[in-house]
């Protein structure tokens, strides 16, 4: 894929590609390995890339998260049609898309991707990337992350599955409220969604537990698919127009 820039060292190269198992139609994803320790000043200008405030005072890895993100979402807006955009942060810490597209970006150790479509083919993009958690961590996490009931059907199913069962519902949560959040513009918390089932070919189903809208309500039901590679857990919530 020819690059329209010659990437800094921090970045590799930028990767339109489907990690996910289960393809959809007009949606580009790209991705991008990033180290932190290669990040040098002039980085950014050199990219045409104008880092928010709150990104200028950070640390290394958050800076370089940011602009691996930040390169990864112009480049699948370049491959979607032809624009070079760069989203800029919100108010509400979250990228502004164009208005007539929907996205997400997500980043976790090295590894960050965006995803993007025209909104005449989908309404809400949310994806999320995840470490997955330890035994222990996933434990002692595991009651601030699920419900009543999630944690009921955790403690049905196999033991060696906790960490994993933890690190989806957890991602899964985190890829629903980008997807949502642009449509209601109401937060909402991982006790307002509930993970009702997932199955080894990487589909899984979510309902809310809150009225965000008319349209998303108590009850509302929502799909979504995950994959695990390289101790790395992604997830993708899409809302079809």
């Amino acid at each position: 894929m020819t690059e329209p820039m010659t990437l800094p060292r921090c970045c590799a190269a930028l990767t339109a590609h489907w990690p996910l198992p289960h393809a959809l139609d007009n949606v580009v994803l790209v991705s991008s390995a990033f180290d932190p320790h290669q990040l040098a000043e002039g980085d950014f200008q050199h990219c045409l890339i104008e880092p928010p405030a709150s990104i200028q005072r950070s640390v290394a890895k958050r800076q370089t998260e940011f602009l691996a993100g930040r390169l990864c979402a112009r480049e699948a807006m370049r491959l979607l049609d032809g624009r070079q955009h760069v989203p800029p942060i919100g108010e509400d810490r979250a990228p502004v898309w164009p208005g007539d597209l929907c996205g997400s970006i997500t980043h976790s150790t090295g590894w960050a991707a965006a995803i993007v479509a025209s909104k005449q083919h989908w309404r809400g993009l949310g994806m999320d990337v995840e470490q997955l958690m330890s035994s222990e961590r996933a434990s002692r996490l595991a009651g601030e992350i699920l419900t009543a009931d999630e944690l009921q059907r955790m403690a049905a199913g196999p033991e060696h599955q906790i960490a994993l069962h933890v690190t989806l519902t957890f991602s899964l949560k985190e890829a629903l409220f980008k997807a949502l959040y642009p449509l209601v513009l109401k937060r909402f918390y991982f006790e307002d969604a509930e993970l009702l089932d997932w199955s080894h070919d990487s589909r899984a189903r979510l309902r809310l537990k809150i009225d965000l809208s008319e349209e998303w309500h108590d009850g509302k039901e929502l799909d979504a698919q995950f994959s695990v590679r390289d101790g790395q857990l992604l997830s993708l919530v899409a809302i079809a127009k």
